[in-house]
């Protein structure tokens, strides 16, 4: 048999089978895509682009090292990198960053000239850039030149005077080198410009270490001259304090006290004043100075100030005093409450509680009646709950406290008289008032009352259990019989009723009456 064909070979360039092109299979052939869903990773060409730089990166070689041994060599390499600095200068001249490159590259190899050159040309460019200044004054201390260091602070500091890094730095150089008249020389010129108040107490501290205490406080003085402001004053007193100068501080507060207005002075004058005081064991002084203060403004425009005069009377004053300022404390707590809220009970009932404790009967019916004035406007009973209990508690208070006995009446009457009983009523007003009538042996009117107040209110059940208990309790059988009729009559299905009242003729061991409540 005939042997087959090789397989076709793409590489040939043509189709053994067929004995044509294989470009011509190709065409005959067409690839059909199957699956023509989106990819489930979606491949931008920005990432694509990025990862082929990332890669390229990390694949690239470091430059060589070189080491020149030769000075002609080491000459040439200058050139070309002074030809690169000065190339990238033309290129962008206003970046500072290049200059100060090339300067410091020159300074480390010694060329100090041309150092100096590159720094005077970036000046020229931009005279107002710090970092300039900074760093051509720190070449020139770096390598000793004093004379040109000191030239360059004295230029920064006549073109840039309100850049107070310039001025720290001359001043130090000159403290450092020791030549304390040319460093005091140049905080003179500084306070000129009247800088912050940093600036000044750094002054004051130079002197301070010099040793020089009187120059120190007449740069304080001219110090509040110029800034005359709170933290100024503060400063002064408190530098006074710690050199034991316990006079002038105060006569430093005291002028605060004249020069500044109340604004200025604020909450931390007086804290500061009073604290300083109580350093000195001026407790009096102190202590006037905070109850100054506090007449002088609200209590709630200085709450820092009042809780300050509470922890200092803590601390040294005596029983009476703390109860008072404690006493103020809770009333002004309370009072603003119901400021935010007149109908907020709970708050009036402390602050009566409050004024009970404090045992002035004046003021006490006083707050009374204007908690009383702060009628619910709602007819509701969940609204009058807490109101209600103003008035027992006022009841009692006349009664018990003050034994005013017609005044107690007349608050229960008013009581009764205001809460409107066709919506709801309060049973336990009802009791209050009658057992009061009681107390004062007076059955006809305590009767009275609760048959008013079942009259009114023929379905409160709490009303008819409180008036068969206190007829029980003076032995009054029939009435009782009588209630629990009545109780019956009023509400039939209550089965709470009908065994109290079986209950209560077995006790009287009757029991056909007992039996027959029980048939009924």
């Amino acid at each position: 048999p005939p042997t087959p064909p090789p397989p076709s070979n793409p590489q040939l360039g043509y189709c053994y089978l067929a004995r044509r092109p294989h470009h011509a299979c190709a065409k005959m052939k067409k690839v059909q895509v199957k699956n023509r869903a989106p990819a489930p990773i979606q491949i931008t060409a920005e990432q694509i682009l990025r990862e082929a730089r990332d890669r390229q990166l990390e694949t690239q070689a470091p430059a060589p090292k070189r080491t020149i041994t030769d000075p002609e060599e080491l000459k040439e390499v200058r050139i070309r990198k002074r030809k690169e600095f000065e190339d990238a200068i033309r290129r962008q001249r206003h970046v500072v960053g290049t200059w100060l490159k090339y300067a410091t590259w020159e300074g480390e190899n010694g060329e100090f000239e041309r150092a100096r050159s590159i720094f005077e040309r970036a000046i020229d460019v931009d005279y107002r850039n710090t970092s300039l200044w900074l760093r051509y004054a720190t070449m020139e201390m770096e390598n000793e030149f004093v004379n040109h260091a000191r030239n360059v602070w004295d230029r920064a500091v006549s073109l840039l005077p309100r850049v107070d890094q310039l001025w720290y730095k001359y001043a130090y150089m000159e403290e450092m080198l020791g030549n304390v008249a040319g460093a005091r020389q140049v905080f003179s010129r500084w306070m000129e410009w009247e800088p912050d108040d940093n600036g000044w107490l750094s002054y004051i501290k130079f002197e301070e270490r010099q040793g020089e205490l009187q120059k120190a406080r007449d740069i304080f003085e001219r110090y509040i001259d110029a800034a005359s402001s709170l933290r100024a004053f503060l400063k002064f007193a408190k530098w006074e304090e710690g050199q034991a100068q316990l006079v002038y501080a105060r006569r430093i507060y005291e002028r605060a006290m004249e020069e500044l207005n109340e604004e200025e002075k604020g909450q931390k004058f007086y804290i500061s004043f009073a604290e300083f005081e109580e350093r000195c064991r001026e407790h009096e002084r102190a202590r006037a100075i905070y109850k100054w203060a506090l007449e002088k403004q609200g209590r709630d425009e200085i709450p820092e100030i009042y809780n300050a005069y509470l922890s200092f009377e803590k601390k040294y004053g005596s029983r009476e005093i703390l109860e008072d300022a404690i006493y103020e404390r809770r009333q002004h707590h309370y009072d603003s409450k119901i400021e935010e809220n007149s109908h907020d009970y709970d708050a009036w009932l402390d602050l009566i509680r409050l004024k009970e404790q404090k045992g002035n009967v004046k003021e006490v019916r006083d707050t009374y009646e204007r908690a009383l004035e702060n009628v619910p406007p709602v007819a509701e009973k969940r609204f009058w709950r807490r109101y209600v209990y103003l008035w027992i508690n006022y009841a009692l208070f006349e009664e018990l406290d003050v034994e005013d006995v017609g005044r107690a009446r007349e608050v229960y009457t008013t009581a009764l008289r205001l809460i409107p009983h066709g919506k709801f009523t309060f049973a336990k007003l009802w009791m209050l008032a009658a057992k009061f009538e009681v107390r004062q042996r007076d059955l006809t009117a305590a009767r009275k009352i609760l048959g008013q107040g079942l009259g009114l209110c023929k379905g409160k059940e709490k009303l008819y259990k409180g008036y068969i208990e206190l007829e029980l309790l003076l032995g009054e059988v029939d009435r009782c019989r009588t209630l629990y009729n009545k109780y019956l009559e009023a509400l039939p299905h209550a089965c709470n009723a009908w065994i109290k009242f079986a209950e209560f003729e077995r006790s009287l061991e009757e029991l056909e009456r007992t039996r027959a409540i029980y048939e009924l």
